[in-house]
């Protein structure tokens, strides 16, 4: 069971055994508050005999001693009240059985649930119910919450059209009910494999036909379930495996890195080549490592899995781990997406948002708006720039850096996101495309240098303990007359005298040098050639452990972008040399040169605002810590 769920399992008399053989379906239910999901889900219980023994007597006669009257529904909270005497019991997860399967129902109390689970893993439901009230008729979360089991991917859908007994079993109040939200459904491209009129206080058409509604002779509900096709097993679809964290060790000169994290989908075996995007960066694994216990023979999908690779290279929690002999996993900045709005202040355009797709947090914003759909009456707007509460948009994010993930359509564990603002999950979905970028070719250069790179015996953590500074490349910009050469070779004598390991370029240096081939050229695809050349220079310099100061001059986002396809952006501080800011650069420090201010000391106070951020950000050793 997943580690986020804080509610107990409902547990039925008779689990599951050792030779029972019957296969095992996870099903989600849903519905409008006071729909009836609970008395559903009683009689189901009740009516399949997977109610501890004596347990609905009791609930009977207890109701009968206080005058109350029975209800399929109090079955739920009896069951939660023997929490006292040792039974473990779960609200979210109810367990029953047919002659066919077993099925564990996952309760959808909520639109955060819903968000959560999309990324724990709680919602690998592989069909759904959707309750809905006869009485009511079709409601808001009615809507939101078929658009939401759309969007986790779930296409087996049967809608119950429940509290017939409050209509007079009404043959029409049913069907105005199945062709309302059958155009719903197909608005949002779902097509439900059926309506069933039931009661579920009487028990009409939920395992039993009912002799109240003649005009029906179609399945029960759980004649609808036990006709769903079960998934094909995760274990044989392409491995995934989010990096959740690299262990180190450091006693006895221990030099084990464990990559640790949960496998997802496929199987994975020793001697088998790995691939981690989006740095495709490959080695094979050595070894399994588990704690307290012989490591297993072979991972599958569903394990908690610790690895060792047979070449020691350089991986950051966030990347996804695939098979090299099997289909990659996208990579890209840009995506298109399914996405539902929670945020009580709406998602807009130019705002920071972080997104996280598996164990990977990378920052984002909203790029553009396909269309917006107000979940709760299917209004569809093309013109909206911004997206409202409750709102299901099509866009396009724009990330910080490529993120590695799986379209919906071919793995939903790796496609589903949350959006996360102010420290609070406000929005979540599944991805839909990858969009292609202008620094789509670079990644292509960057992923095959990764996977042919040469390694060092030499660890970047232990080049960083040596030097005692973090590798960092520091791109000094601004106007052409700014400064910015005096400041950068004043910068790299003040760290050289702090003792660290600096180097500065000028960008005459690459033109000349390395771009000598390409100098006479002025294209803009000359000038992207320069600036790809200059971060794979600069991303060796790294590798080497070095501080890196480089001049240029007004550098912009797109120049900003393409070095950061080459080399990892939270590597990369930008320094803006003049009065204002010239360009669309997001930049990490301002300095100028400030009118009536000595030259000399005007130098000074620029070398220590800049020898002020490097310590607070942690890449070089500030002694006030």
């Amino acid at each position: 069971m997943d580690s986020t769920m804080s509610h107990t399992t409902v547990q039925q008399a008779g689990k599951v055994g050792v030779s029972d053989t019957r296969e095992k379906m996870n099903i989600v239910i849903a519905g409008h508050v006071d729909h009836g999901k609970s008395t559903i889900i009683g009689r189901m219980l009740a009516d399949t005999d997977s109610l501890p023994k004596g347990k609905l007597q009791f609930v009977q006669d207890q109701c009968e001693r206080n005058s109350k009257p029975f209800e399929y529904a109090f079955l739920l909270d009896a069951l939660k009240d023997e929490q006292a005497q040792g039974i473990t019991i779960d609200s979210a997860r109810v367990f029953f059985k047919t002659e066919k399967r077993h099925y564990i129902i996952i309760d959808a109390p909520g639109h955060i649930e819903f968000l959560k689970n999309m990324v724990t893993g709680a919602s690998r439901a592989e069909a759904a119910l959707l309750v809905i009230d006869a009485h009511e008729g079709i409601q808001e979360n009615s809507r939101r919450h078929g658009y939401m089991i759309s969007m986790l991917g779930i296409r087996q859908i049967v809608v119950l059209v429940n509290k017939m007994d409050l209509v007079n079993y009404d043959e029409q109040t049913y069907r105005r009910i199945v062709e309302g939200y059958t155009e719903f459904l197909q608005g949002i491209d779902v097509e439900a494999r059926g309506f069933v009129p039931v009661s579920g206080i009487n028990g009409d058409n939920v395992a039993s036909p009912s002799q109240n509604m003649p005009w029906y002779n179609g399945k029960t509900a759980l004649e609808f379930l036990d006709a769903f096709k079960k998934e094909k097993p995760p274990v044989d679809k392409a491995f995934r495996m989010p990096v959740q964290d690299v262990y180190k060790f450091t006693k006895s000169q221990d030099a084990r890195r464990i990559i640790a994290g949960t496998v997802e989908t496929g199987q994975l075996n020793i001697g088998d080549e790995v691939v981690f995007y989006p740095s495709g960066k490959k080695s094979r694994v050595k070894s399994f490592e588990s704690f307290n216990a012989s490591p297993p023979e072979h991972l599958i999908a569903g394990d908690e899995a610790g690895f060792q690779l047979s070449e020691q290279i350089y991986i950051r929690r966030g990347e996804l781990a695939a098979r090299s002999d099997q289909s990659p996993p996208k990579v890209a900045r840009r995506i298109k997406v399914n996405l539902f709005w929670m945020g009580r202040e709406p998602m807009t355009k130019r705002k920071r948002y972080l997104i996280k797709v598996g164990a990977a947090k990378v920052e984002c914003e909203l790029e553009d708006i396909t269309r917006v759909i107000d979940a709760s009456a299917l209004n569809s707007e093309s013109q909206k720039d911004q997206i409202e509460r409750h709102d299901v948009a099509e866009c396009t994010l724009l990330l910080r850096k490529a993120m590695a993930f799986d379209v919906a359509e071919d793995a939903a564990a790796t496609s589903r996101f949350v959006i996360v603002d102010d420290f609070e999950i406000r929005g979540g979905g599944i991805i839909r495309e990858k969009v292609e970028d202008e620094q789509e070719w670079i990644r292509e250069h960057v992923i095959m240098r990764n996977q042919k790179w040469e390694t060092s015996m030499i660890s970047k953590e232990q080049r960083a303990e040596k030097y005692n500074q973090k590798a960092t490349l520091i791109l000094v910009t601004g106007d052409k007359n700014a400064g910015k050469k005096t400041l950068s070779r004043a910068l790299e004598a003040r760290l050289l005298a702090d003792g660290k390991i600096v180097y500065f370029i000028g960008i005459a240096n690459i033109l000349y040098g390395v771009d000598a081939d390409i100098k006479i050229e002025h294209s803009d695809e000359h000038h992207k050639e320069h600036l790809r050349r200059l971060a794979e220079v600069a991303h060796l310099m790294l590798d080497a452990g070095c501080i890196l100061i480089v001049t240029a001059v007004n550098l912009t986002e797109d120049d900003l972008e393409i070095i950061r396809a080459t080399i990892d952006p939270d590597l990369i501080e930008v320094i803006w040399v003049g009065d204002a800011v010239k360009t669309d650069i997001e930049i990490s420090l301002r300095v100028a040169w400030n009118e009536g201010v000595d030259w000399n000391e005007g130098l000074e106070a620029n070398l220590n605002l800049i020898k002020g951020m490097l310590q607070d950000k942690g890449l070089i050793f500030n002694p006030a810590r």
